[in-house]
């Protein structure tokens, strides 16, 4: 019960990685908040609170903030993704993964800051494409790399009171996993590949992030702040070389 007596509020909690941090952090004591757009999700817990919320909205944010009176762990993990090049991309696109992706994580870390209290943790979920471009993800790309430079300057601007870190998952099997290798000529053939790139030899799971933002929110993490936590099954690490074919 490494969280018991800390509040925690999550974004995007309906499904993917925000369900899985959520149940994680109930299992270990924490009191759990989270929103999303639209309704209550099936098969949330009781105790869970629910909020419908766009991030993208400061003026909601800011509301809600006060209303849950501020929490002693925030994760900022609402997120979507356009698969689209710069040059494909529309204006609305921008205005939807920018304000959700970036502008969100802002508003949130604003709304939640003057709040929190003495020794309190933020947790964003970046991702590994914003320090490697994925094909066709150029909005999704950018606003994650913005994602990281902002928690560089929390934990920078905000200690020694408050600790700021990311996560930085690789693929993991949610739909947004499925939705890129979708754009491949050969969806099959492209996820076969990317097995194989992944020296645990399989993809990641929301427990699989959950895990660690656990740990980065408990105190066992209280010397951890301003880093960018990589967890990808070992993708990054290897060359270009297909390893699958050695």
């Amino acid at each position: 019960m490494r969280l018991a007596g800390k509040r925690a509020f999550v974004t995007g909690g309906r499904q993917g990685i925000g369900r899985g941090i959520v149940e994680a952090f109930q299992k270990e004591g924490a009191e759990v908040t989270t929103c999303g757009r639209g309704m209550r999700p099936d098969g949330l817990a009781e105790t869970v609170t629910w909020y419908e919320l766009d991030v993208s909205d400061p003026e909601a944010v800011n509301e809600i903030a006060r209303a849950a009176g501020g929490t002693d762990i925030l994760v900022n993990n609402a997120g979507v993704q356009v698969e689209k090049t710069v040059a494909e991309s529309t204006d609305a696109d921008w205005d939807l993964v920018i304000g959700v992706n970036a502008r969100g994580v802002f508003n949130c870390c604003r709304a939640f800051i003057p709040l929190m209290p003495e020794g309190a943790s933020i947790i964003n979920i970046g991702s590994i494409s914003g320090n490697v471009a994925d094909p066709s993800m150029a909005l999704y790309n950018a606003s994650k790399a913005f994602v990281h430079g902002l928690t560089r300057s929390i934990a920078v601007d905000h200690g020694p009171g408050l600790r700021c870190n990311a996560i930085c998952p690789g693929w993991i099997e949610t739909g947004m996993l499925d939705a890129g290798f979708d754009l491949a000529q050969d969806p099959a053939r492209a996820r076969l590949d990317a097995l194989t790139r992944h020296p645990v030899r399989r993809f990641g799971t929301p427990a699989d992030i959950a895990s660690i933002a656990v740990w980065l929110a408990s105190d066992d993490a209280a010397f951890a702040t301003g880093q960018l936590f990589t967890i990808d099954g070992g993708m990054t690490a290897a060359s270009p070389l297909n390893p699958g074919l050695f």
